[in-house]
């Protein structure tokens, strides 16, 4: 199933989508008042059966014709995001000079583990802020993200994927020069609209096979970025079981995945956005993110 969050005219309403057909059933009826995706996802044991049984006797709108939101538009807390998980981009990320002066290209040996505030999340085809006269480094990483759908602690890798809800698109917009000057992630990946997210959440049972997912990033129609989710050096019940060690996951979290090789610092001289610019980024089964730069 693919839940959106999405407006045609006052307030958000919830809907199960069809990419297929190119359309939307506005399922807030069928959910308790007021309900947003991240209620569905704690309340899926409850509310998932009712979605699957009636939503495909509602009426179906053209997705065209709504505006749709981050499925999650409001995170319950900042999304918890990995650095340096692909290989091609530890070594294009140590050459670049932006990550430590020895310009190292050796390989983590624990997940990099770091945060985006919640108020950078945005619409899967909102424009994305420039921000000029904070930053003139913006880059782009097209990543995988997991919604944590039952809640733990010291979860085991072997039980990972049964507190996996679904997955998600996110483009970890970043501020190269933040990031580098002030030597933490936090501030260069957190600027207002920096996080799009969407276009669907779409349930687990969807994707039998996530290391078999395929991700493209492009800019102006060029793509940067290739890779299958298998290229990850942690994978998925790995950063599920090192977060989970000693922090409660809660339903609803979001864990961006990291980054393939391709992002505009691994060009020689770099390659940054600017105003006018449109990204998209691809996951198979996923979607697609579109964002312009303003």
């Amino acid at each position: 199933m693919k839940l959106v969050t999405f407006s045609a005219g006052a307030g958000d309403r919830i809907g199960v989508a069809d990419a297929g057909s190119g359309v939307v059933r506005d399922v807030s009826e069928l959910l308790p008042a007021g309900a947003g995706v991240l209620d569905v996802v704690a309340g899926w044991d409850e509310l998932g059966p009712v979605l699957t049984q009636q939503s495909a006797a509602l009426p179906a709108v053209p997705l065209t014709s709504v505006r749709l939101r981050a499925p999650i538009p409001v995170p319950r807390r900042n999304v918890f995001c990995v650095g340096k998980n692909y290989r091609e981009h530890v070594a294009e990320f140590g050459r670049s000079g932006y990550d430590t002066p020895s310009r190292s290209e050796d390989l983590p040996d624990k997940p990099i583990v770091f945060s985006k505030a919640t108020t950078s999340v945005t619409g899967p085809f909102d424009d994305v802020l420039p921000h000029h006269g904070v930053t003139s480094e913006l880059d782009y990483e097209g990543e995988l993200a997991v919604i944590i759908g039952r809640g733990g602690r010291a979860i085991s890798r072997e039980d990972a994927f049964a507190h996996v809800w679904g997955y998600t698109i996110v483009n970890d917009v970043t501020a190269r020069d933040l990031q580098r000057d002030h030597k933490q992630w936090l501030l260069g990946k957190s600027l207002d609209t920096h996080c799009p997210m969407g276009p669907y959440a779409v349930t687990a049972d969807e994707i039998p096979d996530v290391a078999g997912l395929e991700l493209e990033t492009t800019v102006n129609g060029q793509t940067r970025q290739l890779a299958p989710v298998k290229d990850l050096i942690f994978d998925i019940p790995e950063l599920i079981a090192t977060l989970s060690a000693g922090i409660t996951l809660l339903p609803g979290d979001i864990i961006a995945t990291g980054t393939p090789a391709g992002v505009g610092i691994g060009f020689e001289p770099p390659q940054f956005l600017r105003s006018g610019d449109v990204v998209e980024v691809s996951i198979t089964g996923l979607g697609r993110l579109r964002n312009r730069i303003a």
